[in-house]
């Protein structure tokens, strides 16, 4: 069982997967080892501390390699592209638009990028905590539910729900 709890966590932890890959992954594939809301429980915890500590960690980074010619050429407009990617949210809606990019469970969308996006438009640490917990909530909810209607028959196996979270032979 401590196994199947560190690769739930392992899988959360991997940038564009995180717990959007994790939940389904422990529902269906940990069903005989790990209850849904223990499967639920450790995802969205780890999520939220990795959002925490990605945020956390970007001030003396970013502080580092800006140092360095290489990271302003390289990896520096990838960061300004995520950061116009998440301003309209925060324009419209403020810290809570951070929270809706976070729980948007897309591709591109997540702690991850959410931490970036808050530390280059200048969110503060307190209130990107908090939106990175509602964020994380709101994914989760939403990946929980669609699981859990795939798993018990509710949305067809011919479905695009299903099609999406299932690999089918």
């Amino acid at each position: 069982m401590i196994q199947a709890l560190l690769i739930l966590a392992g899988v959360t932890l991997i940038p564009a997967l995180e717990l959007r890959a994790s939940i389904p992954y422990g529902i269906f594939g940990m069903k005989d080892l790990l209850s849904w809301p223990a499967v639920v429980s450790v995802c969205v915890l780890t999520n939220i501390v990795l959002g925490w500590m990605v945020f956390l960690i970007m001030v003396p980074v970013f502080n580092l390699f800006r140092k360095w010619n290489w990271f302003d050429t390289k990896i520096w407009p990838f960061l300004e592209k995520t950061r116009h990617k998440i301003h309209p949210y925060v324009e419209k809606y403020g810290e809570l638009g951070v929270a809706l990019f976070i729980g948007i469970p897309l591709p591109g969308s997540g702690v991850y990028t959410g931490a970036f996006g808050a530390y280059l438009i200048g969110v503060n640490k307190k209130k990107f905590m908090a939106a990175n917990v509602i964020g994380v909530l709101i994914a989760a909810a939403a990946v929980t539910v669609l699981s859990l209607l795939i798993l018990h028959g509710t949305v067809g196996d011919d479905s695009w729900i299903a099609k999406l979270f299932l690999k089918q032979h």
